[in-house]
This record gives C-alpha cells, structure tokens and sequence, in this order.
C-alpha cells in the first residue's frame, strides 16, 4: 500500500494514518503500508519546498482566495497538471518504480492527475480519499481513479461536477485517530490531574499543529473578559509562543501547552473549543462532541466548513476576538445553548470512516476480513 500526502497547510498526515491504523486494526497482518510526501521526498526545486514555504502562508488565511479560485474547475485543472506534468515527469516515475504498491492511496489533490500521467502505460489500482471536508478543490478529481472516497454529500456533488461517475464515489466522513472513538481515561480524574477547575467550563484555543494564527489575540481577548472558565491554549510545535505566553500573568486561570501525543484526550475533557475551520479539526469536535467557535477560515477550500458547521448547528463564526469572547460568553452564561450545540456537533461525528475507509481499500483488492 502507498500512501501519498504532503505536509502542505496540515490535514493531510493525520487522515492517512488514522487509516493505516484502521487498516491494521481490521485486517492484522494484511497490508504493508508506506507514507510517502512526494512534494517533499520526489519533486524538483522548488517544489520540493512546498510543505515549508505553504505553511507559513497559513497565518493569513483569509488573504488568499486567488489562486485558489483561478485554478479551480475541471478544464483548469487539467491544463495546470498539462502545463507542470514535463517538470515532474521523471519524479513521479522515480516515485512509482521504487514502491511498486498494489493499492495507491492519495491523500492529497495536487498529486493525482500528475500520478495518473505517470502510470498512463503501466496503470495501478488507485485510490482517491479526499480530506477537504465539503468544498474541495478540482485537483482532488481525476476519472481515471478507480474510486473516490469523500467525506460528505457536498462533496460528493462536487465530484459529480468534475466527472467522477457515481458509481466510483463513496460517502464515509473524513478518518480520525482511533483514539477519538475510544473511551479514554475518566474525564473529571483527567481534569483535576492537570489542574482544571471542575467548576468551570474549560475553553480549549487551538489553531492547528504549528499553531499559527491569531492564538495571542484571542487569549488576550478571553483572558481580558474575566469569564469563568479554564482557558487552556494549544500552541502547537510554536515553541516560542509557548515560552511567551506562558510567561504572561493571566487573570483567568490558563494552562499553556505545545504539541501533545494525547489531543484526543484534551478535547474530550474541553467543553467549548475555539479554532480554526479545518476539516481535521472540525471533524474531531464533532467525534468529540464539541461546541465551536471558528475564528478563521483559508479562502476558498475552507468556508464550506463554516457553512457546514452552522447549518449543523455544531458552532458559530466569529471572525474577531470580540465575537469570539460574545461566542464564548454566550455558552458560559446559558448551559442549555451550549449543550445543545455540543449535541448537534456530536450528531454530525462519522466516527468509524477511517475503518470504513479502510474496508472500501480491502474491497478494492478483493481483501475479506477475517472472522475472529
């Protein structure tokens, strides 16, 4: 099994582990599975920079609608894999002649029609499972793929428009850690372990892994309010807002963390998390069951997810610290609201994609799971 994915803009690791796990779990000892960042282990200068140089891009967000929306499209989309194809060709040939897989697994859309390209006289079972949560992009849709995997009807439509015949779309939610899905350790023992007040609802600001965006506004912002709450802020592998903010003198009681093994924990123990709109992140408060505030969203590929989000009832937009303190504010003060759209938000949890998933993959290579 090849799995192919970059580390461009985050979303696209997490989902191909959380399938390779599945994988493991439901056929044990079956499948050989690999992980392969093409941008950054097979493409040429300088598109083997891309996961460093995108990354950063992400602290503003909402600047980049452009590119994004000149390149979307059917038509456009084959042009632009046309025109960059000749730069790649011998990478992606490269990539394929050293991991002769029996199931290619994509996890990212920049890489589908240049593999499919590659392997025009030599074609391999090929899979597509597309992580954008409801509005993705054309690159994610080549009909030479034996199937796509999408995590939602919208985007099912999407794929629809693009080409992909019905019967070669599957519908299963976007895979999270089996972690997410499992009981985890008792919720007030947790709590009280790491110090969080067991009479006030915990506020969990997060905006990613590299924890970008404007997480020191907002803290500020909460902390400025004086609610009632435990504010616990997830800074990602940003070791240096870390160090800074956990040299701040809060008036609210906070907890400031870096990267952790046990998120899924964290979110369990939360009640109402602040974040931005990716579909890895909203996904998991769904499976979690977490109210949301989204405080920004990438132009383009991510306000689906907003849309998403408030037409489930799951969460509310607020764009400024100041709507986000009103956000939070609102859910403190009135329980019910705030259970009820943690309700909503778990409702809206396909907890066992990343199984499904990985069950569609068995199929495709006439794969039974066995009896225990």
């Amino acid at each position: 099994m090849l799995f192919l994915f970059s580390d461009t803009a985050g979303g696209h690791r997490a989902p191909a582990e959380a399938v390779i796990e599945a994988l493991g779990r439901e056929f044990p000892g079956t499948f050989d599975s690999q992980m392969v960042d093409f941008f950054g282990e097979y493409c040429p200068r300088p598109l083997a920079y891309a996961p460093e140089l995108l990354r950063p891009k992400a602290r503003l967000p909402r600047a980049l609608p452009l590119p994004y929306r000149a390149s979307d499209g059917t038509a456009r989309a084959r042009a632009f894999s046309a025109a960059t194809y000749p730069y790649v060709r011998r990478a992606m040939k490269r990539l394929l002649a050293d991991h002769p897989a029996d199931l290619i697994v994509s996890m990212h859309p920049l890489v589908n029609q240049t593999v499919m390209r590659a392997m025009r006289r030599a074609p391999r079972p090929y899979l597509t499972v597309v992580t954008d949560l409801v509005s993705p992009h054309a690159f994610w849709f080549d009909r030479r793929a034996d199937l796509v995997v999408v995590p939602t009807p919208q985007a099912a439509k999407t794929a629809t428009r693009c080409g992909i015949p019905t019967g070669n779309l599957r519908v299963v939610g976007l895979p999270v850690r089996a972690d997410f899905t499992e009981p985890g350790p008792d919720r007030d023992a947790w709590r009280a372990a790491h110090g969080w007040d067991a009479d006030r609802p915990v506020v969990l600001l997060s905006c990613g892994a590299d924890g970008i965006g404007p997480i020191k506004k907002l803290a500020k912002a909460i902390d400025g309010a004086e609610l009632p709450v435990t504010l616990v802020i997830m800074c990602g592998r940003n070791a240096e807002l870390v160090a800074e903010l956990s040299q701040r003198a809060w008036r609210t009681p906070t907890h400031v963390h870096g990267f952790v093994d046990d998120w899924s924990a964290f979110m369990a123990a939360a009640d109402i998390f602040v974040t931005k709109a990716g579909a890895a992140a909203i996904t998991e408060a769904f499976v979690s069951g977490l109210p949301m505030v989204l405080f920004t969203s990438i132009r383009g590929h991510q306000d689906g997810n907003v849309a998403h989000v408030l037409r489930r009832g799951a969460g509310v937009w607020a764009p400024r610290p100041r709507a986000a303190v009103a956000a939070v504010r609102s859910w403190v003060e009135d329980p019910n609201q705030r259970a009820q759209a943690a309700a909503a938000s778990a409702a809206s949890a396909q907890p066992q994609a990343a199984r499904d998933v990985a069950r569609v993959i068995a199929d495709q290579l006439g794969i039974r799971r066995r009896r225990t």
